[in-house]
C-alpha cells in the first residue's frame, strides 16, 4: 500500500485541523457486512429466526424500488421489540470475536499513519452504532458515525434515527462534525467503497477509493479518484 506522501503530510500544519474519514463495511472490514455478520451471530444464539426473516424480506417487497434493499438501512426489524440492553451486550461480544479480528491490515496502517500526522480519525458508517462502538474503542478511534435505533421502554423499535449515515446522510453528519470540530475538508482524507460513499469521498481533497463495488471502479474514474485493494 502506498503510504501518505510527504507532500500530503506537509500541507496539513498543526494549526490545520485534518480528519481522517473511514468507511467500515468492506472498508476497514473487507467483505461480508458487519451486519450480516451480526444477523447470522444471533441466529445461532436465538435471539432471531425465521419470523425477523419473514418481517424484513415483507418490508424491502412493500417499499423497495426494483433491486433495491435500502429500505433494509431505514428499518431494522429484525431487532423491533428486542430488548436493548441484551442486544448491545451481544454485539460487544461479537465485535472483539468477530470482527475486531477481521480489520484490514492496510486499513490499520492506513490509520496509524494519520494518527502520527496528528490527524482526526472518524469512522463513519450505515451500520449500528453499538456494533461499530466497541471496535473504534478497541482501534482507539475518537469519532464514530453511525445508524442509531430508536428505543421504547428498554426494547427497540426497528426504526433508524435520522439522519441515517448513508449517501446524503453522512454528507450532513460530516457537515455537522466540520461545524462543530472546524475540520478543514479540503485537506481531510476519506475512505470508501461503495456508491453509497460518493457523497462521503466528493467532500474532501483526498478521496481513496477501497474494494470498489456496485460500479465504484467507474465512479472513480469518471471523477479521477484512485483505486486501491485492503484486504
Amino acid at each position: 500500500m502506498t503510504p501518505l506522501s510527504t507532500s500530503h503530510i506537509s500541507q496539513t500544519s498543526r494549526q490545520t485541523r485534518v480528519a481522517a474519514l473511514f468507511d467500515v463495511d468492506n472498508t476497514l472490514l473487507p467483505g461480508q457486512a458487519s451486519e450480516v455478520r451480526f444477523f447470522r451471530y444471533l441466529w445461532k444464539r436465538g435471539l432471531v429466526g425465521w419470523r425477523e426473516v419473514r418481517d424484513s424480506i415483507g418490508w424491502v417487497l412493500q417499499n423497495a424500488p426494483p433491486v433495491s434493499l435500502h429500505p433494509l438501512r431505514e428499518r431494522k426489524l429484525y431487532l423491533a421489540g428486542k430488548p436493548a440492553a441484551e442486544v448491545r451486550a451481544l454485539a460487544e461480544e461479537f465485535c472483539r470475536a468477530d470482527l475486531f479480528p477481521r480489520v484490514s491490515r492496510q486499513g490499520l496502517s492506513r490509520m496509524d499513519e494519520h494518527r502520527r500526522a496528528g490527524h482526526h480519525i472518524v469512522m463513519v458508517t450505515g451500520s449500528l452504532d453499538f456494533l461499530i462502538a466497541p471496535l473504534a474503542a478497541l482501534l482507539e478511534v475518537p469519532t464514530l458515525l453511525a445508524a442509531s435505533l430508536e428505543q421504547q421502554q428498554h426494547r427497540f423499535t426497528g426504526h433508524v434515527c435520522a439522519p441515517l449515515p448513508y449517501g446524503p446522510g453522512k454528507r450532513e453528519l460530516i457537515a455537522q462534525l466540520t461545524r462543530d470540530s472546524g475540520i478543514d475538508l479540503a485537506h481531510s482524507f476519506a475512505y470508501g467503497d461503495s456508491p453509497g460513499d460518493v457523497e462521503l469521498l466528493g467532500m474532501v481533497g483526498h478521496p481513496l477509493v477501497v474494494n470498489p463495488i456496485r460500479g465504484m471502479g467507474r465512479i472513480a474514474q469518471r471523477n479521477g479518484w484512485p483505486t486501491t485493494t485492503w484486504t
